[in-house]
């Protein structure tokens, strides 16, 4: 009868929507067409590009914003526009739309990772207004968020190494929302495949006689069981964004709060040796995940910038941000060991505490010599980080399952065997991690601006200390240094097309030796992965956008020698290709997509099983294409499509076991509708229309390739009202 009753008053909404469409065809046309005003930066968000579902530019670290066509290195920025229409609930959902990024998951847990070039971008390393670590680690809601920015590639000189090494593919950026010009009340309400419901709220007012000081509150709230089996979700997010701008002073400040809760997820798959070939995917909306088990977090987090004009070219800014994160999670991983799909789970809990500080101070400025003008940019940065972590690990104490027929038990106790590292209770200090930088960087500019050159390097010291379970004594140090440098060229042939070059490193601590090495233990020097990259891009008048990125990234790798001796030698060489197309290419039809060309391979291993395979969970070729498309006949309708296609991989490094690519459809439409004198947005969404089953992905931890199965059917329904 629920059910009955929320889809007959969605329906009778869209039907009296569409009779009151007429009603005023000038709202109608504007409506989600609002200015953002600047936060505390000189120039704010670049604007929407045409189409408004990707923007004109974006933000590239240290350099500012960057316009996509004077920008050295490939980047995308993703519009609150594009979120909302794609009724996006975390930042995951946004980058599937995302030709040259595949969603993955972390290592025995629920978190969003991301496969960029074939590296693993994780959550921790998601730079929030500009600094790391400040976000949920397992989830991260969109509400919070006016841009999501990719930018592809390494970016160690950009943004600093980040806190858990990764980024070497492409770095991820996320925008607060800030208050617009004028006020905003917004109500979105929603309802998805089984029951999961969504509500949320938005508001914004500015204050002042110039409408200086602005405040935008965003709530929501996420409830409910998926279209998978028992899958249960809940999610609340609070976020408060404030910004106030003066005659040469500029602040802005976030205070960010979500709790999340899974209630039997569907957990990953591990192959265990004794596999000879990936199993089918099963059903799916199957969940093999035992009911008991549950991942559960709690962050707070924020964000205070400043920015002060000394002179109208010279310029000193600020930054500060903390996160207190909290995890607890009951966990059942299965691990399949034959070709029947027959396997084992066992239990493992544990609870973890991140609490971050990190900040940045800096000068920027532009100035002239002779006919050649300058930007330039001297930061520094301190990032401080503890862990805190506790676990109980039963994997003596496994017992018998199917992934085609699951066998469910009302609970598990401890076995005596159980290994116990500190007190779930409350988990003690683990790791510090401290990364502190400066970094240098100057554009020259040529030709009136035709031929831009970008010079940099940063000086980065990368400190660590590791702490034994149990005990608390300090097992192990790391204090290392390294300077990063790197060039970007850009040059514009017109108006409408440029072309760029770039190198640039990443850097990450090295590895450390493991059993049974003669210096087991040891931890190598910081790992330098370099990038090399050329391009072109275009932007017409009319609209629309493509470009065109060839690369090449090495990442070393530990070797154990023929002497025992572990020491850097390998490498994993990434070459690739990656076209994306972008804007309108008629009045009342728009296009998003691109592809996604990747040999990644593992070279130098030691090993003649492993030497020259393909990486674990990485295809040789991927790609998405999204049309939406205005009915001209029915003004404020639109019908949109997305096709995914990603190609098979491999789930172990010597690329005995392959798993079948897949091809995926989604499809959905909207109507802005104009009821009385408020504007309604209304949208609905079929993913994965034919319901297939299939592995959407394969890893997300190096060296490690779990399986992930892919979302069933979902139909998800919602409402956007500005009041």
């Amino acid at each position: 009868m629920k059910k009955t009753f929320v889809y007959s008053a969605l329906t009778s909404a869209v039907v009296f929507a569409m009779n009151s469409a007429y009603a005023d065809e000038q709202k109608v046309e504007e409506l989600d067409v609002i200015e953002i005003s600047s936060d505390a930066s000189q120039e704010g968000l670049a604007k929407e590009f045409s189409g408004g579902q990707v923007a004109s530019g974006t933000r590239v670290g240290i350099l500012g914003n960057k316009a996509n066509l004077e920008n050295p290195f490939a980047t995308t920025g993703y519009t609150n526009k594009f979120i909302q229409d794609k009724q996006a609930r975390s930042v995951a959902d946004v980058l599937k739309n995302d030709p040259n990024i595949r969603v993955a998951r972390g290592f025995g847990n629920f978190q969003e990772s991301y496969f960029m070039r074939g590296f693993i971008t994780n959550s921790d390393d998601i730079l929030y207004n500009g600094l790391y670590g400040l976000l949920p680690r397992q989830y991260i809601a969109s509400e919070m968020f006016e841009r999501v920015e990719v930018q592809r590639g390494a970016s160690a000189f950009l943004n600093g190494a980040a806190p858990s090494g990764g980024s070497i593919g492409g770095t991820i950026a996320l925008m607060p929302k800030r208050a617009p010009s004028e006020d905003l009340n917004r109500l979105n309400i929603g309802i998805s495949s089984n029951e999961r419901t969504n509500v949320g709220a938005d508001v914004s007012r500015r204050f002042g006689d110039n409408k200086e000081f602005g405040v935008r509150l965003n709530a929501a709230h996420t409830e409910g069981e998926s279209a998978i089996d028992s899958d249960k979700a809940r999610n609340t997010v609070f976020h408060l964004g404030l910004d106030w701008k003066g005659e040469k002073a500029r602040i802005s400040a976030d205070l960010g709060y979500q709790k999340n809760h899974l209630s039997s997820p569907r957990p990953s798959v591990t192959l265990a040796g004794t596999v000879t070939e990936v199993p089918s995917a099963p059903k799916a909306t199957s969940n093999w995940g035992q009911h008991w088990t549950y991942s559960e977090e709690r962050d707070v987090f924020g964000t205070l910038r400043a920015e002060y004009d000394f002179l109208p070219n010279f310029t000193g800014y600020a930054a500060y941000g903390f996160h207190d994160g909290k995890e607890s999670n009951v966990l059942a991983n299965l691990t399949v060991r034959d070709n029947n799909g027959n396997g084992t789970e066992y239990r493992f809990d544990n609870t973890r505490r991140n609490i971050i500080h990190t900040g940045e101070v800096g000068l920027k400025g532009n100035f002239e010599t002779a006919s050649v003008g300058h930007e330039w940019t001297l930061s520094i940065n301190r990032y401080q980080e503890k862990r805190k972590n506790a676990y109980v690990m039963d994997w003596q104490n496994t017992f018998a399952t199917n992934i085609y027929s699951p066998i469910y038990l009302g609970g598990i106790a401890y076995s005596p065997n159980a290994l116990r590292g500190n007190d779930l209770g409350s988990p003690a200090l683990t790791n510090r991690v401290v990364l502190t930088s400066v970094a240098l960087a100057d554009t020259l500019s040529f030709l009136d601006k035709t031929l831009q050159v970008t010079l940099g390097a940063r000086w980065q010291q990368l400190s660590t200390k590791d702490f034994a379970y149990n005990t608390g004594v300090q097992s192990a140090s790391y204090k290392e240094a390294r300077i990063t440098p790197s060039v970007g060229i850009v040059y514009r042939f017109t108006p409408e097309l440029s072309v760029y070059g770039n190198y640039i490193e990443n850097l990450a601590q090295g590895g450390s030796a493991p059993s049974p090495a003669i210096n087991q233990g040891e931890t190598l020097k910081p790992y330098v992965s370099k990038q090399k990259e050329i391009g072109v891009k275009y932007e017409s008048q009319n609209g629309f956008g493509a470009s065109l990125a060839l690369f090449s990234t090495e990442k070393p790798r530990g070797y154990l020698n023929a002497n025992n001796f572990y020491t850097t030698k390998g490498k994993d060489r990434h070459n690739g290709a990656e076209i994306n197309i972008y804007g309108q290419v008629a009045q009342n039809i728009r296009l998003l997509g691109g592809v996604t060309f990747l040999q990644a391979k593992q070279r130098d291993t030691g090993s003649s099983t492993t030497e020259g395979k393909y990486t674990i969970g990485v295809p040789k070729f991927q790609g998405n294409l999204g049309l939406e498309y205005d009915v001209k006949a029915i003004d404020g309708l639109t019908l949109e499509s997305r096709l995914t296609y990603t190609g098979s991989s491999y789930a172990n490094a010597q690329n005995t076991l392959k798993v079948k690519g897949w091809t995926r459809v989604d499809v959905g439409t909207r109507y802005i509708a104009i009821i009385g004198n408020t504007p309604v947005t209304l949208r609905a969404r079929l993913d994965n229309l034919t319901n297939k089953k299939y592995w959407e992905s394969v890893g997300g931890y190096p060296n490690y390739g779990y399986l992930v199965s892919g979302a069933p059917r979902t139909l998800s329904v919602s409402a956007t009202i500005d009041f």
